[in-house]
């Protein structure tokens, strides 16, 4: 399964951006989809997550202000990003995990938000 972001961009604080993700395959059957974000010099991080169940997981940072989403039928899931603040700023990742007897991660190259004040 390949996965394709989308989205970034320069955004002033307070704006908002949605993120995508394409993947070739089918999403329905993934386990977990979510989104991760990273700056230089710091660890990959979970900013949002949603099950096969639809239970979602926000980071704290970001709960209130960002919402993640799937499009099956598109094999596409979102993330909308709103009230954007400069510490956002970071390369997001998608990542879809797929439990096929054995667990198999894939993820995007990335798209990159930079919030300006």
């Amino acid at each position: 399964v390949q996965l394709q972001a989308s989205g970034g961009g320069l955004v002033q604080a307070g704006g908002s951006l949605r993120l995508s993700c394409a993947a070739s395959g089918s999403i329905s059957s993934a386990s977990a989809l979510g989104w991760y974000r990273q700056v230089p010099g710091k660890e990959r991080e979970l900013v949002a997550s949603v099950t096969s169940r639809g239970y979602t997981n926000y980071a704290d940072s970001v709960k209130g202000r960002f919402t993640i989403s799937r499009d099956n039928a598109k094999n596409t899931f979102y993330l909308q990003m709103n009230s954007l603040k400069i510490e956002d700023t970071a390369r997001y990742y998608c990542n879809a995990v797929y439990d096929w007897g054995a667990e198999y991660d894939y993820w995007g190259k990335g798209t990159l938000v930079t919030v300006s004040s």
